[in-house]
């Protein structure tokens, strides 16, 4: 892997797995939206998408709530996960199988929802076309976006105000991850354009917790349980910014229940509680128990050796030059409109749980997705400990 082929994956992997001013005190008129506090006895739901990293979470939550949802998508997995349930089968996608017949007969015969949430797409047209079909069928559109729609991460503490990508010719390029960013920007613009003020956009970082195959929030927990020497990026002082999916959901149901609208940065931990590296591993090894011990090791040797931020060590990226501001946007909006955060140490566990559960071929499978081998670290930590002695 180049350094290149690095800031690549971080622009497009960042939130895939994967906006607004930002003050407290904010009121919901700021906050996108009238606004209702009064939290409604049963809401209307249409989830697109639901058996992903954050569906399952949401759907659970909101049933324990006491509302009623249906979801929309393929159907892989839909009976499986809610068997009680509702599933309109479909795809995304017009040309594939029955496409969006499902949702169109529904709104043909005048069926409406309270609230849709979107959770998946990056490809405009896709959002664009189901957000036209729903834009009469539903109150409220929520879409789930990411903070790669910013263009710059050089400056610390931005906020949803800041500069954002954009695609005017996503319909006529073929997709791909360097895109993301300016893709997610697009989709926004298009649900703004048809919802106006009855859309919700959220930008959430990197998600992590129970369900997290992406591995880039696991891998620390489980690496750390194990116990030993541990290779550790940097020099542990480098800020960064995750978010449990369980608080994703449970902010977009929060929005859902208050009528808020509106665009967040939706990413923790509390802005007045800032989390680095060193904290971040430091929380994994007294949530296990282990006697890990941390070697920590200069970007610029790591990269000597093959090693990069984001997909190698996860959830770090030198925050140097375009990235000097990683790991530091403002949440404060969010936190205004009711976000709030699940101790680290509880994702930490949670997610150990989770894993442990895993078929241990799943297991295998999801550890090769993010993070380094055994063999790796054990190489790159003699190295470092031979140019430590040449020193």
């Amino acid at each position: 892997m180049t350094g290149s082929s690095t800031r690549r994956e971080f622009l497009g992997v960042a939130a895939a797995a994967g906006a607004a001013l930002g003050v407290s005190g904010i009121s919901r008129a700021q906050m996108g939206g009238g606004g209702d506090a009064r939290v409604p006895d049963r809401l209307k739901i249409l989830v697109l998408g639901g058996t992903g990293q954050t569906g399952p979470h949401f759907i659970g939550k909101a049933l324990a709530h006491g509302h009623e949802v249906t979801m929309f998508n393929r159907g892989n997995r839909s009976d499986e996960m809610f068997p009680d349930v509702e599933c309109l089968i479909g795809d995304r996608y017009p040309d594939r199988g029955e496409g969006l017949s499902a949702l169109e007969s529904e709104v043909k015969r005048g069926r409406t929802w309270d609230v849709v949430l979107d959770v998946w797409p990056h490809i405009p047209m896709l959002v664009e076309a189901t957000g036209e079909l729903l834009s009469q069928a539903t109150k409220r559109y929520m879409f789930v976006s990411s903070v790669s729609v910013y263009v710059d991460s050089s400056q610390k503490g931005q906020d949803e105000t800041a500069e954002v990508g954009s695609a005017p010719d996503a319909d006529d390029r073929e997709f791909t991850m360097e895109l993301f960013g300016p893709f997610k920007a697009e989709c926004e613009k298009r649900v703004r354009r048809i919802y106006g003020d009855r859309c919700t956009i959220y930008r959430p970082g990197l998600i992590v917790g129970p369900r997290d195959f992406s591995f880039r929030g696991g891998y620390w927990p489980v690496r750390v349980r194990e116990g030993g020497e541990v290779l550790a990026p940097g020099d542990g002082e480098t800020p960064t910014q995750v978010i449990d999916a369980r608080d994703l959901v449970a902010f977009q149901l929060h929005c859902m229940e208050r009528g808020i609208t509106g665009t967040f940065n939706v990413i923790g931990p509390h802005p007045h509680n800032p989390f680095t590296t060193k904290k971040m591993l430091e929380t994994c090894r007294r949530a296990t128990g282990s006697d890990a011990e941390f070697t920590w090791v200069p970007a610029e040797f790591l990269a000597e050796h093959g090693v990069y931020g984001w997909m190698h060590m996860p959830c770090w990226l030198p925050t140097d030059g375009e990235y000097a501001g990683f790991g530091s946007r403002s949440v404060s909006r969010a936190v205004a409109a009711g976000l709030t955060f699940t101790p680290y140490s509880e994702t930490v566990r949670d997610t150990l749980q989770w894993f442990d559960e895993l078929p241990e071929d799943a297991q295998a499978g999801v550890r090769q997705r993010a993070g380094i081998s055994g063999d790796k670290e054990s190489e790159v930590l003699a190295a470092w400990k031979e140019h430590a002695g040449e020193q």
